[in-house]
């Protein structure tokens, strides 16, 4: 572990608290009475926050990142949101010494000198409570239950979130021993709660919940000031009077120091999620730092030892997945393992272990020597009775004992050292140095051997199964492999970070680069597949890969390297890559190959690798590539692989032979036998002896299947009428046929035969044949959808589309009948048909009505809409006359109807225009008709609004004329035009606002539908408890007659009560 300082700034006072906002991006510094909040990226200044008047000693975030708290000597805490601006502030009767937000319910405690106050959002006031002693720090648990308070007379008080107290930690040394920072465990992955206690008395303690301590005092020979954990509990940050920070473990084994400083440090704290750690000092410098954790492990053949929790080594074993954990105490700095043996170093001792048993699956170590002993080295090798330790230059060889035993210096510095086996006492070291030097060494002997030098450095080194080749990997990302005895350089091969070489197979090797995983045979092609990570070991047809910091073994399978020696015919070489690791089609094309290329040895290893019956059935292979298949037929027999023989005679097309064969055989082989002559009579273009073949073999499908493609019906017809109707897919292949091959009576009597009715019913449907399928439907009505459905989709294609609609209704398709009178509709108005456009409205409201009738769940929709397409199929029915007038020269109406039709159309279009509907047209009608009739103050309104609309060019010169002509009439309307309200009696203008209805008493008129003059028509509702019967006897009571001049009026009156009586039994 190593410490890189990021940024470091120099405030002008002391920091006594700093907290990271929880995202990390924000650092909150309390410096003299000002905050400091800084971006962590590159520690530039924000802001500098300004509300507390003295010295500002402690500040915390909450947990969900929208507001943070400052407590100041000037006895207030100031809450503060994450945009930086001040929101709340109250005081306590001492200054304060500590803040901290409960990480779930984000309830706020303030501690100051003489007691402790509990606030959140949703309190109008705080909660204060009564201190022993001064309380010099605090902390919540995880689960926000409890709150940890310690003081300055050595106790610890954990309280609940009202502020009781649970437990009281009285701790030995006391008063003399003041609290001065605690903290809670933060991960969730303990089984108990932790708190972490640093006192004046040097110590750090760690406690329960419960309040019973875990393990002994930890003495720190200094005065602590903080202590904080990283975000998952992993470790521990402690800072205090030795001017540094040190990480320990969460059990408190001290692991090394972050940044050494001039000053106290007063606080430390790690940004959330990540390996960063922020110091602030007594003299105002604030230091950010990365820490960076190497990756300590050792590997040897299929046993990987790494480091875990800085103090802990865990040997895995590659293949079996199996791993076992060796716990330590002390910090892990190196770690080695060969064989039976693993090597660990502590700082101050390097202990020995071995494995229990010879086994190789065994995975339990013990201690065999302990060197209690202080060793600085860059790298640790060790062998079965030897540590080798290096020392940039030097190597060191020393005994379990700890005694040095011989020493070897180099002439640059050591890159890269492995062990590549050898008797006990005397393996032999592979050593790759910095000037591109690669020696051999043997722990036994003083004298180095120079294998080669070349003119690069060494990165990574790996030597062949036989040692006769040698990879080296340089600084240059090049691999070279050399032959160690004539020091030639076989080849070279870029974008490589490491190399392994396979120890099964002396020819191939590995090497991993560019995310690549690159797989070498010989002087082959290299094969290339994807991978992350590094190459560190090839066994067979493994391959393991170092990614980040797990060890895992990919599968490789050998095939392509395999095949590229068989492409060079080098068959013992691609037998010797089968073993490793391959699939029975490789194995198989390899025993063919070696056959092909009468390699007989290598193809005789395949089949007894796969456990057949040697020598009879090779023999059999042999006389079948010499010709002599009938010996080779009996030797297949004899050797119980009769399939052999029969494939034999198939693939020869010797059917004759085959049937000989199995004269007395199975009948299933027979079957088959036929089958394979008929395959054969299709492949060579004889379908007719094929299609009886199948049928003699029962395999009517594919003879249907050639009857059908050569559009051979009288074939289909004869097998259709044999089939049992049992077997449905040859027989429905059959009408599939029929169909296809446009002889509908034929596949209508498959049909028939199979009872599929659904599949009859689309054959009528596509056929168009629509009388049988109505009588089908009629007999079957499931089957309804299925021919009215279609049959009106084939009207509407056929522009029928009124029988489309009436068609789809019949079919209960209601939704596609609207649809139909919608597009109907949509076209009649698109092409000016505006009469026949009002009908089909009419006939659409009518739809509406039927299904609000037949669905209560549609009702209220489908009135709306009933009486929305009412009111278009009026519009556009006036607008037919309006259309009529303007484009044609003769119009049939009189001027007072086309006056109130323009009249009407506008007072309908005073919410929105339907499509096809002309303002212009309407307008211009409504003009001259009103000057025609006098209705001068209409018509220069109609022209004025005319004016702001775009007018036709034919339009332009007429109305350009009559808006001056209209000038010179008086600005006024003919009495005899304006309309009267029959109930109100109220005179209303020819133009309103309102519509058509009364501006008085807003009774909507009743319009005459020829002249659409107002009716003397007025609509009534009964009062609520009369009914329609009642109302009628009431009409028909006789008024009393006064006198003779009232004769008159009550004759008239009972003309009028017979009216409203006709109305109101036509509404019943």
């Amino acid at each position: 572990m190593r410490a890189a300082l990021t940024w470091r700034d120099q405030a002008e006072h002391c920091i006594y608290d700093l907290a990271f906002k929880p995202d990390g991006t924000q650092l909150i510094i309390a410096a003299g009475n000002r905050l400091l909040v800084y971006d962590t990226s590159d520690g530039t200044l924000i802001q500098p926050l300004k509300g507390h008047k003295d010295t500002v000693y402690c500040v915390a975030y909450a947990k969900d990142g929208k507001r943070f708290a400052s407590g100041s000597a000037d006895k207030s805490v100031i809450i503060w949101t994450s945009k930086l601006e001040g929101i709340l502030k109250y005081t306590h009767n001492d200054s304060i010494q500590c803040v901290s937000y409960n990480p779930l319910t984000h309830q706020l405690a303030s501690c100051s000198s003489s007691d402790f106050g509990l606030w959140s959002p949703e309190q109008k006031s705080v909660s204060k409570h009564k201190a022993s002693s001064k309380i010099t720090c605090c902390s919540w648990t995880n689960d926000g239950q409890y709150l940890a308070l310690g003081m300055f007379n050595g106790i610890v008080s954990i309280r609940n979130k009202n502020g009781e107290e649970k437990v009281k930690i009285e701790r030995t040394g006391g008063v003399s021993s003041p609290i001065w920072s605690i903290c809670w465990n933060p991960s969730r992955d303990e089984r108990n709660d932790t708190l972490a206690v640093a006192d004046w008395g040097q110590k750090l303690s760690f406690y329960q919940l419960s309040g019973k301590q875990i393990g002994k005092d930890r003495m720190l020979n200094f005065d602590p000031c903080c202590v904080s954990y990283f975000t998952k509990g992993e470790y521990i940050l402690l800072g205090g009077s030795d001017k540094q920070v040190s990480l320990f473990t969460k059990d408190g084994v001290r692991l090394g120091t972050i940044g050494e400083q001039s000053s106290w440090v007063w606080t430390c704290k790690a940004k959330p999620d990540s390996n960063y750690v922020v110091i602030g000092c007594q003299d105002g410098t604030i230091s950010f730092y990365q820490l960076i954790f190497s990756t300590v492990h050792g590997l040897y053949k299929d046993r990987y030892a790494y480091r875990d929790s800085m103090t802990d080594v865990i040997v895995q074993h590659l293949i079996t997945e199996q791993k076992v954990r060796i716990k330590g105490r002390e910090l892990v700095k190196k770690i080695a393992i060969y064989k039976n043996r693993l090597a660990i170093q502590m700082p101050e001792k390097i202990l020995i272990y071995e494995l229990y048993s010879d086994d190789s699956s065994d995975m339990y170590y013990r201690v065999k020597e302990k060197i209690v002993k202080k060793f600085e080295c860059n790298l640790l090798v060790v062998c079965s009775d030897h540590i080798i330790l290096c020392q940039e230059k030097r190597l060191q060889c020393l005994s379990f004992s700890g005694v040095k035993e011989r020493e070897w210096l180099m002439e640059s510095l050591i890159r890269y050292i492995k062990v590549i086996g050898g008797p006990p006492g005397r393996e032999g070291l592979l050593v790759g140095l910095k000037n591109g030097q690669i020696l051999k060494i043997f722990v036994d002997n003083v004298f180095a051997i120079v294998l080669l030098k070349q003119s690069t450095a060494v990165r990574c080194l790996d030597m062949s199964a036989s040692r006769n080749k040698l990879a080296v990997v340089d600084e240059n990302d090049t691999c070279l492999v050399y032959d160690i005895h004539t020091k030639e350089l076989l080849f070279q091969e870029p974008n490589a970070n490491s190399v392994a070489w396979n120890t099964q197979c002396e020819d191939m090797l590995c090497f991993s680069g560019g995310g690549y995983l690159n797989i070498k045979a010989s002087n082959f092609p290299v094969h290339q597949q994807k991978l992350q990570g590094f190459v560190v070991g090839y066994n067979g047809s493994k391959i393991f890969c170092l990614h980040v910091f797990s060890m895992s073994a990919v599968e490789v399978p050998q095939s392509a390297p395999m095949y590229q020696y068989l492409e060079r015919k080098m068959f013992k070489e691609a037998y010797q890559i089968a073993c490793l690791g391959v699939t029975d089609a490789d194995w198989k094309e390899l025993a063919m190959e070696a056959l092909e290329g009468l390699e007989f040895e290598t193809a005789k290893k395949e089949r007894k690798k796969h456990g057949e019956n040697v020598n009879e059935l090779f023999l059999a292979d042999v006389y079948a590539y010499q010709g002599k298949f009938h010996e080779a037929a009996k030797l297949y027999k004899k050797s119980g692989h009769e399939n052999l023989a029969l494939d034999m005679y198939s693939d020869l097309r010797m059917f004759d032979y085959a049937k000989d064969f199995l004269r007395s055989g199975d009948p299933k082989d027979t079957k088959m036998l036929i089958k394979k002559q008929a395959d054969w009579a299709k492949n060579i273009n004889e379908p007719k002896a094929a299609v009886e073949m199948y049928l003699s073999a029962g395999e009517h499908m594919k003879a249907i299947e050639i009857s059908g493609d050569h559009g051979w019906v009288d074939t289909l017809i004869e097998v259709a009428r044999k089939l049992d109707k049992a077997e449905r897919e040859p027989l429905l292949k059959c009408a599939f046929y029929f169909k296809k091959l446009d002889n509908p009576g034929y596949a209508a009597e498959t049909y028939m035969k199979v009872g599929d009715l659904k599949a009859l019913v689309h054959l009528y449907v596509e056929t168009l044949r629509w009388e049988e399928a109505f009588a089908l439907s009629e007999k079957h009505p499931e089957f309804k959808d299925d021919v009215y459905v279609p049959y009106a989709q084939w009207l509407a294609e056929n522009d029928r589309f009124e029988e489309a609609q009436k068609a789809f209704h019949k079919a209960g398709r209601q939704s596609e009948a609207v649809r139909v009178l919608e597009q109907l509709t949509h076209n009649a108005v698109v092409e000016s048909r505006f009469n026949d456009a009002a009908y089909y409205y009419w006939m659409l409201s009518m739809q509406c009505l039927d299904i609000a009738q037949e669905n209560e769940q549609q009702k209220t929709e489908m009135l709306q809409k009933f009486h929305h397409f009412q009111h278009l199929a009026e519009v556009y029915h006036v607008y037919h006359y309006i259309q009529r007038y303007t484009e044609e020269p003769f119009s049939f109406h009189l001027p007072e109807t086309l006056f109130n039709i323009s009249r009407f159309l506008l007072h309908s279009l005073t919410k929105e225009t339907p499509l096809g509907i002309s303002k212009v047209n309407t307008l211009f009608a409504l003009a001259k008709q009103s000057k025609a009739l006098g209705a001068y103050k209409l018509a220069r309104h109609a022209y004025d609004k005319l004016q702001g609309l775009q007018i036709p060019a034919r339009f332009q010169k007429s109305i350009e004329l009559g808006s001056l002509t209209i000038r010179s009439k008086p600005f006024h309307d003919s009495e005899e035009l304006v309309p009267l309200c029959y109930r109100c009696s109220t005179n209303n203008p020819l133009l309103n606002n309102l519509g058509n209805v009364c501006i008085n008493c807003r009774q909507p008129f009743v319009f005459s539908a020829s002249s659409y003059e107002v009716l003397h028509l007025v609509e009534f509702y009964l009062e609520d408890g009369i009914t329609d019967e009642e109302a009628v006897a009431l009409i028909d009571l006789e008024a009393p007659r006064l006198n003779k001049r009232e004769n008159k009026w009550q004759e008239m009156m009972s003309d009028s009560i017979l009216l409203i009586k006709n109305c109101l039994q036509s509404l019943s």
